[in-house]
Parts: C-alpha cells; sequence; structure tokens
C-alpha cells in the first residue's frame, strides 16, 4: 500500500498526462491539414504524453500562421502594382495557369519585363554590388545565407556607405540560416546604424519553432527599379573562379521593370513582420516604366497565409505540359502529391528530365533521395546527375515557354514549411536559354541499375533517411 502523499503525486501525474495527450489531440484535430502528421502527434501524445506535448509546443504548433494574421489587420502599405493587359491568345494552353495564379496569389501578370540570367557569385555579385553602390533612394536586401567572409564584408562595405550617403537601407537574414547563436554580419550593420532585422529569431524555444520554418528567400531591391532574385546566397564558396574549398555553383536573376513593385512588397511583408516597420514611402515604390517584353508575376510561399502556393503552381504547369518539363534542383525529395503529377506526366508521353547533383552539401539528403527515386523512374521520369562543382540551382520550364525560378527547392521543407520567392515567365526566348542551361548539365543518367546494385546496407540506410523526408 503506497502512502497517501505518494498516492496524490501519482494521480496528479496521471491527471496531467491525461489532459495533455487530449489537449495535444484536440488541437490537432481542428488545426492540422495533413492526416499523416496528425496522426503522428497524437501518436506521440497518447505513447509519452509530458515529453510529446512539450515536442508539439515547440516544434507542432504554428505561431507564424497566427502572427501573420494578426499583421494583416494593420499593415498600411498596399501594392502599387498596375495590373498588365495581357492576351490570353498569346499563351495558347498556358492561359488557364495564368488565371489560376492570379486567383492564388492575388498578384496580376505583369507586361514589359527584362530578365537576366546570371551565372555564379562571378557574374552576379559585381551586379548586384554595382546597384547597391549607385543606389540614390533605397536598398533592400534578404539573404538566407550572410557569410562572415571575404564577399559578406564586401556587401556589408557597400550597405554601410549607401547608408551613410543617406540612403533608406534595410537588411534581413534568417535567423538559423545567417547564425543562430552569433551572427556577425547583423552586429557588423547594426553597429553601422544600418537597420538590421533576424527573421524569427529568439533565444526562447516555445517562442520560435526555429527548425521547421525558415525564410529562404533571396532578394535586393536598389531604388525600387533594379532586383535581383534567385537561388545565390552570400559567401566566398559561390565564387566559383577563385575555387573556394567547397565550391558551390548557383543561379540568379536580375529583373527590371513593374515586376519590382511585387518584389519589393515581397520584402516589405517579411521585414514588417520581423521589425513592424511598414515600407510604403515612395523610396522603395517609385513609379516604375517598361523595360522589356517579358511577362511575369512573383509567386511567394510560406506557413501562412501564402500556405504551398508555389507548389500548386508548379503542380498546375505540369499539368498542361504538352512536350516536356525540365527540373533542375539541387535537393529533390517532393512529397506525394508531386510525385504522382511527375508520373502521370511522364506515362502520358511528356518528357521530364529532373536534374539533381551527383553530391549535394547534405549527405543525409543524398541517401533519402537514392531511396525515393525509384518511383519516378517506374513512371518513366528521366533522372540525371550533374557534375561538380554542386550546383544549388532551382530551374523549372515547361515546354520551353514557361518558366519558374528563385528560392525554392524540391523538398517538403522548402515547398512547406520554409517562405520562399520565385518568379513565373511566359516568354519563349528566356525559356528557351534555361531549357538549355538544365539540358547541358543532364551529364550522368541515373537507372534503376544503379540504384539496385547498392549493398544491401546501403539501400537500408538510404530507406531509413527516407523516413525523415518531412523534416529534411
Amino acid at each position: 500500500m503506497f502512502p497517501i502523499y505518494l498516492q496524490t503525486f501519482l494521480y496528479l501525474v496521471l491527471a496531467t498526462r491525461v489532459v495533455v495527450a487530449g489537449t495535444v489531440s484536440l488541437h490537432v484535430l481542428l488545426t492540422k491539414r495533413d492526416v499523416g502528421a496528425s496522426i503522428g502527434w497524437i501518436g506521440i501524445a497518447v505513447l509519452m504524453p509530458l515529453t510529446g506535448g512539450a515536442l508539439y509546443a515547440m516544434f507542432g504548433i504554428n505561431r507564424v500562421h497566427r502572427r501573420a494574421r494578426k499583421l494583416i489587420g494593420r499593415q498600411s502599405w498596399h501594392s502599387r502594382t498596375l495590373t498588365s493587359r495581357w492576351k490570353r491568345a498569346e499563351q495558347g494552353g498556358f492561359a488557364p495557369l495564368a488565371d489560376m495564379v492570379s486567383k492564388l496569389t492575388g498578384r496580376p501578370l505583369m507586361a514589359g519585363n527584362s530578365i537576366r540570367m546570371l551565372h555564379d557569385g562571378d557574374e552576379a555579385y559585381p551586379q548586384m554590388l554595382d546597384a547597391i553602390a549607385n543606389a540614390t533612394t533605397s536598398v533592400l536586401l534578404c539573404s538566407y545565407i550572410f557569410r562572415d567572409d571575404k564577399v559578406g564584408a564586401r556587401f556589408v562595405a557597400a550597405l554601410v556607405a549607401a547608408h551613410r550617403r543617406g540612403v533608406a537601407v534595410r537588411v534581413l537574414v534568417d535567423g538559423v540560416g545567417s547564425g543562430y547563436f552569433r551572427c556577425p554580419i547583423a552586429r557588423a550593420l547594426h553597429a553601422a546604424g544600418v537597420p538590421v532585422g533576424r527573421f524569427m529569431h529568439s533565444m526562447l524555444p516555445w517562442r520560435m519553432p526555429f527548425i521547421n520554418m525558415r525564410n529562404h528567400k533571396k532578394i535586393l531591391v536598389a531604388d525600387g527599379r533594379v532586383g535581383f532574385l534567385g537561388g545565390l546566397n552570400i559567401g566566398q564558396e559561390n565564387l566559383i573562379a577563385s575555387r573556394p574549398a567547397h565550391p558551390v555553383s548557383d543561379t540568379h536573376f536580375r529583373i527590371e521593370g513593374p515586376i519590382i513593385h511585387q518584389l519589393t512588397e515581397a520584402f516589405a511583408q517579411d521585414w514588417s513582420f520581423t521589425s513592424g516597420e511598414d515600407l510604403h514611402a515612395d523610396p522603395f515604390f517609385p513609379d516604375v516604366s517598361r523595360s522589356g517584353e517579358t511577362l511575369t508575376r512573383i509567386v511567394t510561399a510560406g506557413p501562412d497565409s501564402d500556405l504551398e502556393k508555389i507548389e500548386y503552381t508548379m503542380l498546375q504547369a505540369i499539368t498542361l505540359a504538352r512536350r516536356s518539363v525540365r527540373l533542375m534542383t539541387p535537393y529533390f525529395l517532393p512529397g506525394e502529391r508531386f510525385l504522382t503529377e511527375l508520373a502521370l506526366a511522364a506515362l502520358r508521353g511528356i518528357e521530364v528530365d529532373i536534374v539533381v547533383p551527383r553530391h549535394s552539401n547534405h549527405t543525409l539528403i543524398d541517401w533519402a533521395r537514392a531511396a525515393n527515386l525509384p518511383r519516378f523512374l517506374d513512371s518513366g521520369c528521366r533522372v540525371w546527375q550533374a557534375s561538380p562543382p554542386f550546383n544549388h540551382s532551382k530551374l523549372m520550364v515547361v515546354d520551353r515557354h514557361w518558366t519558374f525560378v528563385g528560392s525554392s527547392n524540391l523538398d517538403v521543407r522548402s515547398l512547406r514549411l520554409n517562405f520562399e520567392i520565385n518568379l513565373e515567365a511566359y516568354d519563349d526566348a528566356l525559356a528557351g536559354m534555361i531549357d538549355d542551361f538544365v539540358v547541358r548539365h543532364r551529364h550522368d543518367r541515373l537507372t534503376h541499375h544503379d540504384l539496385d546494385r547498392r549493398r544491401l546496407p546501403i539501400r537500408i540506410r538510404d530507406a531509413g533517411a527516407r523516413l525523415l523526408l518531412p523534416y529534411l
């Protein structure tokens, strides 16, 4: 017979376990959309209520969505983009895609833009630094990784110089990607008086589900007239000509024209989210004239009001494909929906090419990818490995007409958990250029034989890594 005080303690523990398990289960049932994730969280809460409840409180609750909804009512900046007139007949089979993305994003398709493809930091950094150096009114910069190295120092110097000559400079870095415990770049900019924010950074784990939800965007806008976006972070490893120890090849894009307003707004949303400051003055949204003939639009995604919009855009484009789908991505771990859509495209005779690096900079992802590829090969998709250096480009081309480029990888984390930004363009010349680029990187075709000849321990390892697919 237990003493009365011990019985009371055990009853309290049992009651606490029941309350925690019940609370977590109710919250999951009311808020989670994914059935698999719901079953997993409820199972954890029932089997180990206290530990499971703590894990759910830190990583299972989408606080970002809640905070984003609070911001909607008080935003004082509004779109200053003008709705462009475009002819449905000119888009042929892609007109339904243009209409769908308009409804999905709430952003108009913009005409009169120019888009230039830039390769690696060797070509992109000089133009980006030149844009900052020549800015007279404003500079907006967002980067997932902003390294404290020679390249980072050059950007810091350019940003500080712009700030000192009276330019309105705003810099946003990710709270984890650019350093969680220590961020020398933010410290240097802050010391120079440059407004800098660290996206979703907090030392309190219950205030920031920092493992899951990151700002992966790469944005630079100078004077509200010249913009850059793509996959390029800021770091020495992207200067391929300098032969860094771990080179990272990448693709970036310089854009000009009315689409710049949408790029600026994408930055302004994240800046308002982080700092509380609304960017709506003329220095950030000047009148912009036509600069080319490309029809384009910005598409953002994140675990808030933009949930899965980049993935939906890609899925619709694959559905409308009539000849070819080319994909180039550093990390290829898509979910079931994406897998099914690509497989169906290949089965109906579409030429589907998926280009991945032979070795990425994340070994665990390479292991999981190997276990995930047989299903694509079974349907007739062609998978290619690009030779080193590791290529970090994120490119999609459909029928050599429609392109989709930006920061988003083809994995569950990027498509559903991270904050991402892509640009869609309806332009034969641009699409042809990017399509050719992807084709040139089809170095070694991966076959069933290559996967089957892996030794059993390797196959078991890869299959185990694949179970982490939602979190890689």
